[in-house]
Formats: C-alpha cells, sequence, structure tokens
C-alpha cells in the first residue's frame, strides 16, 4: 500500500468537493468558475503524471477509497481531454485486472464520449438537451438498463429520480 499516494488522492478529491460544495447550483461567478478550473487542471495533470509513471493507482496500491478518487479526478479532467483519454485507457487496463471498480469505468468512458461529441453508453452524463435537463444522448438506449444492471448500476429510471432529488436540494 502507497500510504503517501493514497494521501495525496484523498487530499486531492476533498478539495475538489470543497470548492463544488461552495458554490451555489444557481449560479457560478466567475472567481468561483476560475477556482474549479484551477483545481480541476492541476488535479488533472497531476493525476495524468502519476498514471505515466506508476499505472492507474487501484484498489491493491492505494485502497477503495483512494481509488475512487483518482477516478473524481480523472472525472473532473474535461479541459485536458488528451490526458482524460490517457486515464480512461489506464482505467480500463486496472478493471479488467480487478484492481478499480467498474462503476467508475462506466461513469468516465461516458464523460470521454459526451466530451468528443459521441453519444454515451451507460447514461451517466446529464446536461441541458431540447427536452430540457436530461441525459446526454445514449449509444443504442433500449439496451442502456441492461448495460447498467451488468455493472451494478441502476435503472435509467432509478437513476434520474435521483438526480433530479438531488438538484431539488
Amino acid at each position: 500500500m502507497d500510504r503517501r499516494l493514497q494521501a495525496d488522492l484523498l487530499r486531492r478529491a476533498a478539495r475538489d468537493q470543497r470548492v463544488r460544495e461552495s458554490t451555489p447550483r444557481t449560479s457560478i461567478s466567475p472567481i468561483k468558475a476560475l477556482r474549479f478550473l484551477w483545481v480541476d487542471d492541476r488535479n488533472a495533470a497531476w493525476l495524468d503524471r502519476v498514471v505515466r509513471r506508476r499505472g492507474w493507482p487501484g484498489i491493491s496500491l492505494v485502497g477503495t477509497e483512494a481509488a475512487h478518487a483518482a477516478w473524481l479526478l480523472a472525472q473532473h479532467a474535461d479541459r485536458r481531454r488528451q490526458a482524460q483519454r490517457r486515464l480512461l485507457g489506464a482505467l480500463l487496463k486496472a478493471v479488467e485486472r480487478g484492481d478499480a471498480d467498474p462503476k467508475d469505468l462506466a461513469y468516465l468512458e461516458d464523460r470521454v464520449r459526451v466530451n468528443a461529441g459521441r453519444p454515451q453508453r451507460y447514461g451517466t452524463q446529464y446536461g441541458m438537451t431540447a427536452a430540457g435537463f436530461g441525459p446526454q444522448p445514449i449509444e443504442e438506449p433500449d439496451g442502456v438498463d441492461d448495460r447498467r444492471a451488468e455493472l451494478g448500476l441502476p435503472s435509467m429510471a432509478e437513476y434520474d429520480a435521483e438526480l433530479r432529488r438531488h438538484l431539488d436540494n
């Protein structure tokens, strides 16, 4: 177990969440937006360096919580799309070895696809659409609940209800 890397991942993820939780959902000031970008960019660059040197920081190296923290940093690396794609590849290898959570892979794969203008596979990414707030386009939408179930994710209906409940609070 790499305790130093574990601590770094947990600290960076906590900061990521503090920045997001301190911002009202209804309005983001330019200063807050710059703070998001600064935190996300620094975390993305740092994680990309870690992964290039050591591979994905999986459960066996940093524990379950810190491995999930690595996913969170990758998930928010939207402005560094090339790095985000590399991180997705590294996470995929870790999942194949049983060293990372397949649910994390689903979310990151969808994020990378949506960022590239492609339909997502698992329906994890939401935003504004022509019909209002909802899932971004989904590849083969008739099979999405089956794909989600394979990974232990709730159905789209359950996920949608949970997201909307969270937004209303």
